[in-house]
């Protein structure tokens, strides 16, 4: 796993560019499937971290952590622009198969994440912060669902308060905006304006990312720097109860198969990816 320690602007090859290229890709497509938070796919993938400390220090080595990030940022804007009809379609006829692969995919990076959580140590502390976390972020999950949809008039103002919940999804791992969104009836008005390049949607979404994240990166970042192995562990919790949370029920027949296939493949792809991060170990670039 990409640790922030890890990262290295220097290796630029083709295929790193590609692989952080696809990394944000997946992040992207996180943020707009309902259930999923692109803030966990960002900690399973390694790049949750430094991009916090990045944000939260952007006057430190800035041009190079942007070099580094550039590929990131043009992924995640592919997992949005280019998927969010695909990944509508999917969640709509296929909702427990696509949800499996994305299980299968957490599952396979946690072996790595759990190795760096525990770069610095583990105190019984620290895994009463992860059972804790897992707990709680079940049962929020979980009520979550219970909640009943609010419709809010599509506004500018309102855009640009989606897209603070979309920002609060990056600085918090676990959440799910899309969730919030669909509960306040502006996920489909939303999909649909990315899909078809719609400014008047995109711009105040893009504004309320920007400002949320700006706002609450430099605090997230100072925490992981006076509390590394808590703050990791708590997130580490996060990913579990979420993970756990968003399995679907109901499944039956055939299609028990095809998701425990789509998981195993999943987890495959994204153990090696995890095992490819760690072979190629990048330096610090913060």
């Amino acid at each position: 796993m990409t640790t922030a320690n890890e990262l290295s602007p220097k290796k630029s090859s083709a295929f790193d560019w590609f692989i952080r290229l696809l990394k944000g890709v997946l992040v992207g497509i996180g943020f707009i499937v309902p259930g999923l938070s692109g803030g966990v796919l960002a900690v399973v993938l390694g790049i949750y971290e430094p991009l916090i400390k990045f944000l939260g220090n952007l006057k430190e080595n800035f041009v190079k952590n942007l070099l580094f990030f550039i590929p990131i940022g043009i992924g995640g804007i592919l997992g949005v622009l280019a998927f969010s009809a695909v990944v509508d379609f999917a969640f709509s006829h296929y909702a427990a198969q696509f949800i499996w692969l994305f299980i299968g995919f957490i599952s396979g990076t946690f072996p790595s994440l759990y190795k760096t959580a525990g770069k610095q140590g583990r105190k019984s502390v620290h895994w009463a912060i992860l059972v804790v976390m897992a707990v709680a972020t079940f049962f929020f999950m979980r009520w979550i669902e219970t909640v009943k949809n609010v419709t809010l008039p599509q506004t500018f103002v309102n855009w640009l308060l989606s897209g603070a919940l979309i920002g609060l999804g990056v600085v918090v791992p676990g959440m799910s905006p899309s969730n919030f969104l669909i509960y306040l009836g502006l996920y489909q008005p939303m999909a649909s304006g990315i899909s078809h390049l719609d400014f008047g949607v995109i711009i105040p979404l893009v504004v309320g990312v920007i400002v949320c994240v700006l706002t609450f990166a430099k605090l997230v970042s100072w925490l992981f720097k006076k509390f590394y192995a808590s703050m990791y562990h708590l997130i580490l919790g996060i990913v579990v109860g979420s993970t756990l949370a968003i399995i679907p029920g109901g499944v039956s027949g055939w299609t028990i198969a095809v998701c425990a296939l789509l998981f195993a493949f999943g987890a495959v792809c994204s153990y090696g990816l995890a095992k490819l991060d760690e072979k190629y170990p990048h330096e610090s670039i913060l």
